[in-house]
């Protein structure tokens, strides 16, 4: 059901990549996805895009916002698609109350990190996230091109 989640090992739909640069992650749960059935086709052919997608609290319910499943073109003709539809998330009414608690506080928010299938339902993994400052963003640039000149060193080597 909807638990807290470890590194999710089900086949991932859509990452958005974009979070682990701009969040730093404090906690991860997952939800359930209310969707419909043209949305649950489209995520099977993976017309999903997630990195504009960001977590609301609404009357105390989650919602997924800004995430984009385009429809196929297959799509029923009496079905009116709508891409950018909220979604709303399925969590145990403990884990809401504690994230709401969470989020008040200043500086956290609600960041989807992907969409994945587990049991044959579409999942969506949250992180409870703060920001990062801009010179914390240069400290992860910078991590990640000296690992890149370390790796560029050794495959040189290796030959």
């Amino acid at each position: 059901m909807a638990t807290k989640s470890p590194a999710s090992k089900s086949p991932v739909i859509a990452q958005n990549k974009k979070a682990a640069f701009n969040y730093f992650f404090e906690e991860r749960f997952e939800a359930g996805m209310v969707l419909e059935g043209w949305e649950v086709k489209s995520l099977r052919a993976g017309k999903v895009q997630l990195p504009d997608g960001y977590v609301v609290i609404r009357n105390g319910e989650l919602f997924v916002v800004g995430c984009q499943i385009n429809p196929l073109g297959t799509a029923s003709t009496h079905v009116r698609p709508d891409a950018v539809r909220t979604k709303k998330l399925l969590l145990k009414k403990e884990e809401i109350r504690r994230l709401i608690g969470k989020v008040e506080q200043k500086g956290y928010t609600l960041v989807p990190l992907n969409l994945h299938w587990s049991n044959g339902k579409v999942k969506c993994e949250i992180a409870l996230a703060k920001g990062k400052a801009e010179h914390d963003k240069r400290d992860t640039i910078k991590d990640r091109e000296g690992k890149r000149e370390v790796e560029r060193a050794m495959k040189s080597v290796n030959r």
